[in-house]
């Protein structure tokens, strides 16, 4: 018994044998809504930094229902229509912008404000879930206020796409 946990120590110990996995989330942010908006968006920025992962789901307190959504263009009308699964390379950032992909949240529990905060947890397929907090913006806003002039949480924003 005690050769078993020995070895799975030194497994873990050695470079390169432990799957170790690291995902960051930079600048997770919503748009205010009105008092009876049933449905929102939260945007951010996900990379990989560890082998290539799947985010599987996204669940809010905030919202009945939470879901990664992507925005299409289907004969001639704007569609978001749901993700199933969005994987992840590693070191290539997957944003999360208005016009592209973004976690719709449905059945509002409650008005988002701006300047509020919530939670919002993202499952993987290989890393541990996470939870982070969405800084909730102005009702138009095109990003976080920090990163207004920079334009970084734009960057690598997929453009709608066609089915």
């Amino acid at each position: 018994m005690l050769k078993t946990y020995l070895a799975a120590a030194l497994l873990l110990a050695l470079p390169g044998v432990a799957t170790a996995q690291t995902i960051t989330v930079e600048k997770p942010w919503a748009r205010a809504t009105s008092p009876s908006a049933k449905a929102g968006g939260v945007f951010m920025t996900l990379t990989d930094t560890g082998v290539p992962d799947k985010l599987v789901s996204v669940a809010s307190p905030v919202a009945g229902v939470a879901e990664v959504h992507r925005t299409v263009e289907q004969n001639g009308v704007m569609k978001m229509l749901p993700v199933e699964g969005l994987d992840l390379a590693p070191g290539k950032p997957v944003v999360f912008a208005p016009g592209g992909y973004h976690v719709m949240l449905m059945d509002l529990k409650r008005q988002l404000k701006p300047g509020d905060t919530f939670p919002i947890t993202l499952t993987f397929a290989k890393a541990a879930p996470m939870t982070v907090t969405v800084k909730v913006e102005a009702a138009g806003a095109a990003g976080p206020s920090q990163d207004m002039h920079s334009g970084h949480a734009m960057h690598g924003t997929p453009p709608a796409t066609k089915p």
